[in-house]
């Protein structure tokens, strides 16, 4: 299964920065009333924005060979995702599809600044084995980005 390429991940993370719909009208509903407490617990600025950085997980220079180790790097990087996650820093993480540019997941990170986000991805054992790198790009989006990890919960079906 195809999960998005760069150029889909870019028109994606446009459309949630801007706010992309159909305008009420055509849609039925009534428009949406400011909820300054949201907008305040969001971190959104009189814009309904916020700062983001955007981390673009690449492959790196040192594969790591199937076996034991490879599953205990990904253990520790999927552990990683969830720290991030409960810290409220990860609003949201996923691979992409096999990319020739060899693009392999991303963050996207509630943080103000790029020395912030690199020490908290500095000890995923994706990077600290040369698994993949990391690019960091400040990015400014939509504050309503900011409730994908509570919807996500939602969508997620408890284990059996």
């Amino acid at each position: 299964m195809k999960l998005a390429s760069p150029a889909l991940l870019a028109l994606c993370l446009w459309g949630l920065g801007f706010g992309v719909a159909a305008p009420a009208a055509q849609t039925g509903s009534a428009p949406a009333v400011y909820d300054r407490a949201l907008a305040e617990r969001l971190g959104a600025d009189a814009h309904g924005m916020r700062s983001y950085v955007l981390v673009i997980l690449k492959t790196g220079p040192t594969k790591v060979p199937q076996g034991d180790r490879r599953k205990a790097m990904f253990a520790g990087h999927f552990a990683n995702i969830e720290r991030l996650a409960a810290a409220g820093k990860l609003v949201m993480a996923g691979p992409f599809s096999k990319d020739p540019d060899g693009w392999r997941g991303l963050f996207l990170l509630a943080v103000d600044d790029l020395e912030e986000a690199r020490r908290l991805t500095a000890t995923d054992p994706v990077i600290v084995n040369g698994e993949m790198v990391a690019e960091y790009h400040p990015w400014y989006g939509s504050a309503a980005a900011m409730m994908l990890p509570e919807i996500h919960k939602t969508l997620t079906p408890p284990a059996n």
